[in-house]
């Protein structure tokens, strides 16, 4: 029989499991509805880099990096805009209760990496020149 610390740690452990194929799966289907049914402007990338469901499976924090990065505020409205109808797809396709409510984010940590990437093509570039 389990003391009532080891069944606690196990609900944990559980718990946290549906929350990380929550995560996975939210990512999974809106990807599917960034790539099919939004219209992003030409020439800018969307990417969503990570989820992040409450504990209680109401909020999931989307996080979202855009390139170029000028255009992030553009994206996040135009997101913003139409969440209602992404929510509907994400309920529509899940096979869940509760489905949590969607929040886009912009992706912080990632702009370091874009700066990154800058700095390794001006150098190729230069390679190539000289």
């Amino acid at each position: 029989m389990l003391r009532k610390e080891e069944k606690e740690n196990y609900k944990l452990l559980k718990m946290s499991k549906r929350i990380q194929r929550v995560n996975t799966l939210i990512a999974k289907e809106l990807g599917k509805i960034f790539l099919r049914d939004i219209d992003f402007p030409d020439g800018v990338l969307v990417t969503i880099t990570r989820v992040e469901t409450s504990s209680n499976l109401i909020h999931s924090k989307v996080y979202i990096s855009v390139m170029p990065e000028k255009k992030r505020e553009d994206i996040l409205r135009i997101l913003n805009k139409i969440i209602f109808g992404l929510q509907q797809k994400i309920n529509r396709r899940l096979r869940m209760r509760p489905i949590p409510k969607i929040n886009f984010e912009i992706e912080k940590t990632t702009k370091g990496a874009a700066r990154v990437e800058e700095l390794l093509e001006e150098i190729k570039n230069k390679e190539k020149e000289g």
